[in-house]
This record gives structure tokens, C-alpha cells and sequence, in this order.
């Protein structure tokens, strides 16, 4: 459906958007502590991933990107995806915070400065991907004979 033709999102659009992020967010942090204490992958495939599926940690993580994906459907039901698409970018610095706080991981000033980057893409999508361009009129006859 053209956007011109498509209804405004209503707050339950982007309630379901948070949602999807913050589901996606949790599954990502499940995974992370489900893979945590496993044997390498050199002992092989079978023995890595078997144990991986079977951590509750990995099926809990899995059901949350499987319903964050179906709450981004219903957000995309409304919300252009050219602005729910670059919202859902705020899981990196989620993602980069779970990251020093429950893992220990590092934060360089290299990291710190692409995740200002993606902060200020965000806005500027966000802010003019909402916004309609101005459509002007035919020049008038005076002014285009000049």
C-alpha cells in the first residue's frame, strides 16, 4: 500500500515495535548465556551444537526472537519500515550494555564513537523519515519565461 494511502501507526503500533526490539534484545542476551561454558566447536559439530539446543537458555532465547519477530510484523502493519527498521538499531547500544554489565566485554573509544554514529543516524531517520516533503506548485508563467 502507498504511503500516501496508508493510516497514521497508532500507539499500539509502536508498543508492539518496542516490544520486538526488546524481545530480539532478551533473545540475544539468552543466547549469549546459553552458548557460555559449552565445549569448543574443534571437539565437533555434534558435540557444540547439541548441547547448545538443549540449554533452556538457548529455547527461551529462541521463543523471544520468534515472538519479537511477530510483534515487528504488527508494528510494520503501520510504521514505514524505513523508520522502524533504523529504530530497531537501538538493540547495538542495548546489546554493547548487556555486554559490559553481564559479560565483562570492553568498551574502546572506537566502539563508543560507531555507537554516537548510530545514535545520530537513528534520530536523523527517525526525524526525517516522519517528515512530508513540501510539494510546490508549477512555476508561474512570468517566472518561467525568465
Amino acid at each position: 500500500m502507498p504511503p500516501e494511502t496508508q493510516d497514521a501507526p497508532t500507539a499500539r503500533h509502536w508498543l508492539a515495535l518496542v516490544i520486538a526490539i526488546a524481545a530480539s534484545q532478551a533473545g540475544q542476551v539468552l543466547l549469549k548465556l546459553g552458548a557460555s561454558g559449552l565445549p569448543p566447536m574443534e571437539h565437533g559439530l555434534a558435540a557444540g551444537l547439541l548441547p547448545q539446543f538443549l540449554r533452556w537458555q538457548t529455547i527461551v532465547g529462541l521463543g523471544c526472537y520468534g515472538s519479537g519477530t511477530m510483534f515487528y510484523v504488527v508494528a510494520l502493519g503501520r510504521i514505514p519500515v524505513s523508520v522502524a527498521a533504523p529504530c530497531t538499531a537501538i538493540s547495538y547500544v542495548s546489546a554493547t550494555l548487556f555486554g559490559l554489565l553481564l559479560f565483562g566485554e570492553t568498551l574502546s573509544p572506537l566502539k563508543l564513537g560507531g555507537l554516537a554514529m548510530i545514535c545520530l543516524g537513528v534520530v536523523l531517520l527517525a526525524d526525517f523519515g516522519t517528515r512530508r516533503p513540501e510539494v510546490s506548485g508549477p512555476a508561474p508563467a512570468a517566472a518561467a519565461s525568465r
